[in-house]
């Protein structure tokens, strides 16, 4: 029988264990005391669907829902594409990922749209997750060769202006995902997973006057990843995706050739809570999460043991801060909170984005603390083109 590398191992490991760092979701560990496995964190699979793919929104703190248009709008609010200034635009990013465990894991992220008319706006997108090599040995200590543990999701979107100030959007996912080489697991061959969602999304803006000054206001809501469950096995259990709703607010105050933006996301992942068990693994606070995905959404609102005070600590929040200057030079802060016992991801970020002509450079840099969390010194880039006209918004009435 084939066994990784136990060096090599640590990164399949981090992806289906889905440790408390790497997101709003976890993993096996031991009972806590209320009797839960994990402290009551919850668990999906492809958890890297949730990673901020774009250095601009990651150097805010993973804002986006309402923040201005950008060729990344894809992940965050399909809606906003029906905005975009630009008739069309291309954006490639790339972010190492816990470098600080595994020096060979990243996320590359490939976005576009194009704009049909002054309404209408199509999109597509390409997220590759690496895991990088994993070096297997027989139980002999053989080598058996190597082989590369993946996830990708690719989208198609489209989006509609409705007069001047409201946008709906939806993009429709493929998602893929191969942990292992078909090793046996619990008696069971191993394969990849493979899954079907959907996002549906809402963007409103004005102009006004807000504090004296002139200002831009924007509300924007995304419910992403509505889709099937997966399962790495023929027979064996499956696992809910990361269903996600994201709530974001964003004011822009506008002063000559300066710009500065403050936004605000709320998220909170539509999937069960892990119930309180017995000894003998009978619910006693709780509800069964073996249940359907629409059951699962909606029942996600109510149903952590701890009642409401619990609820309110599956919502993590998001703050940025943009400055921009003549639409060339942009400064960005941000801070990402999330309750300690959901998951503790507690970070602040910086980044910095320069245009020239049709070209944008983004950069993002996150601060976390070094001894409890491997997210600390997270890096993103991103290159992002926009070409053709502005857009003629006198029609879209």
């Amino acid at each position: 029988m084939a066994l990784p590398n136990v060096k090599h191992l640590v990164s399949s490991l981090l992806i289906l264990t889905t440790l408390k760092c790497f997101s709003q979701v976890g993993g096996p560990e031991a009972p806590s005391t209320d009797g839960r496995i994990g402290s009551g964190l919850i668990v999906t699979g492809v958890p890297f669907l949730l990673i901020s793919p774009d250095a601009r929104a990651g150097s805010m703190g993973d804002v986006g829902a309402a923040t201005s248009p950008d060729a990344n709008s894809i992940h965050w609010n399909p809606a906003k594409l029906a905005f975009m200034e630009d008739s069309k635009g291309i954006s490639i990013s790339y972010s190492p990922w816990l470098q600080r465990l595994v020096p060979d894991i990243n996320l590359a992220y490939l976005s576009g749209y194009y704009r049909l008319d002054d309404r209408n706006t199509i999109g597509a997108s390409l997220r590759y997750f690496s895991l990088g090599q994993i070096d297997l040995i027989s139980a002999e200590k053989e080598p058996q060769g190597t082989y590369s543990p993946n996830e990708f999701a690719l989208d198609g979107t489209f989006a509609r202006q409705f007069g001047e100030n409201f946008s709906l959007g939806t993009a429709v996912r493929f998602i893929y995902s191969s942990l292992s080489n078909g090793q046996f697991s619990a008696g069971q061959q191993t394969k990849p997973a493979t899954a079907l969602a959907a996002d549906v999304s809402a963007y409103f803006k004005k102009e006004t006057i807000l504090l004296g000054s002139d200002a831009r206001v924007a509300l924007g809501l995304d419910i992403s990843n509505i889709g099937n469950k997966i399962s790495y096995t023929d027979g064996g259990g499956k696992i809910f995706i990361p269903t996600n709703m994201r709530l974001g607010a964003a004011s822009t105050f506008l002063n000559g050739l300066s710009e500065f933006t403050v936004a605000l996301d709320v998220n909170k992942l539509l999937v069960p809570t892990p119930p309180i068990r017995d000894s003998e693994g009978r619910i006693v606070a709780g509800r069964d999460p073996d249940r359907s995905v629409p059951a699962g959404i909606f029942g996600s609102f109510a149903d952590a043991p701890g009642g409401f005070s619990e609820e309110m600590k599956e919502i993590n929040y998001a703050l940025g801060l943009e400055y921009l200057y003549n639409k060339q030079f942009a400064l960005r802060t941000g801070y990402f909170y999330e309750h300690p016992d959901k998951g503790d991801r507690q970070y602040l970020t910086l980044g910095a984005g320069l245009r020239y002509n049709v070209f944008n450079i983004d950069f993002a840099y996150l601060l976390a603390n070094q001894q409890k969390s491997p997210l600390a010194n997270t890096l993103r880039f991103s290159l992002v083109f926009n070409f053709g006209a502005e857009k003629n918004t006198s029609n879209a009435n």
